[in-house]
């Protein structure tokens, strides 16, 4: 179960859209929440139209505040200021989420804009690249909702068990809050497969086909089974196969079943690394307005 959020802050009112979730998270699993603020170096006066927070005093007073007015009475809330400059704020988070013991990183998925985020990627995709823990991004594009609720969590799997992964996080988000998963396994058409995967379809269009129609089938029974799985602990649950783009296909569904949250596994590529691979994960996030709940794939050892 999610116990100990991580929220960090940058002083934006961008970043704030992060809180809400938060505050409704927290309130579901009865969790703890860390407000922290990494003092950064050579930061800009500005940080998205509002004053960046660069030393430890108005820093406290800013954490204080929002503390007090964006929480229940009931959600124990701490502030943490790390006041020795740091130029990787990513791994700052990371390392106060490991310190602190938080399970869960609350956090807006903005940062840099353009060419060189696309490159570097934001400082939310690289938290969840930096890190372990599961990561919860809310979109800076959606208005802060001061009464967030969730009632549909969309999950998206795949026949890779390594992708399961996701279900366990997402039945516990699902008992919490009281709500209904929906199980989205999004097969490819030829058109949609990856360029790689592409070129070899070219040359092998037949067995392509063939391979897509079989995967399809495995993906249905699956997905039977992991459906059924989370009906017997007594949560809701229905499961659909699609056929196209992974990304485009996952946002279209969202939006059509209203989730309130997306759900999947990832390895937590950025940059080029995401772009060569073509990360789903990735695509999603730049693409929904829809909070997305990343959890890191983990390696089993050998």
């Amino acid at each position: 179960m999610f116990k100990s959020f991580l929220v960090p802050l940058d002083g934006s009112k961008l970043a704030e859209v992060a809180l809400p979730v938060a505050d409704y998270l927290a309130r579901c699993f009865g969790a703890k929440v860390t407000l922290l603020h990494t003092i950064e170096r050579n930061a800009p006066s500005q940080v998205h139209g509002d004053a960046h927070l660069t030393n430890e005093a108005e820093a406290n007073a800013y954490l204080h505040a929002i503390a007090q007015r964006s929480f229940a009475p009931g959600v124990i809330v701490d502030i943490h200021v790390h006041t020795s400059e740091v130029s990787d704020v990513a791994r700052s988070i990371t390392a106060h989420a490991d310190e602190f013991g938080n399970d869960l990183i609350v956090m807006c998925a903005h940062g840099r804009g353009g060419v060189q985020g696309w490159m570097v990627g934001t400082i939310a995709q690289q938290v969840v690249a930096a890190g372990h823990q599961p990561v919860l991004l809310v979109p800076a594009e959606s208005p802060a909702k001061p009464n967030f609720s969730c009632t549909q969590i969309l999950v998206s799997l795949d026949v890779d068990p390594e992708h399961a992964q996701a279900l366990s996080p997402a039945l516990e988000l699902a008992q919490a809050c009281h709500t209904t998963l929906h199980l989205v396994i999004v097969v490819p058409t030829p058109q949609t497969l990856t360029a790689a995967e592409i070129s070899v379809g070219r040359l092998l269009p037949l067995t392509t086909s063939a391979i897509l129609e079989m995967t399809e089938q495995n993906a249905a029974d699956y997905l039977k089974s992991q459906v059924e799985h989370v009906q017997r602990q007594n949560v809701s649950a229905t499961g659909a196969i699609y056929r196209g783009s992974p990304a485009a296909v996952v946002v279209q569904v969202a939006e059509q079943k209203h989730a309130d949250i997306i759900v999947l596994a990832t390895h937590g590529r950025t940059g080029l690394d995401a772009f060569f691979e073509e990360s789903v994960a990735a695509k999603i996030s730049n693409r929904s307005h829809i909070p997305l709940l990343l959890i890191r794939i983990q390696k089993a050892p050998d």
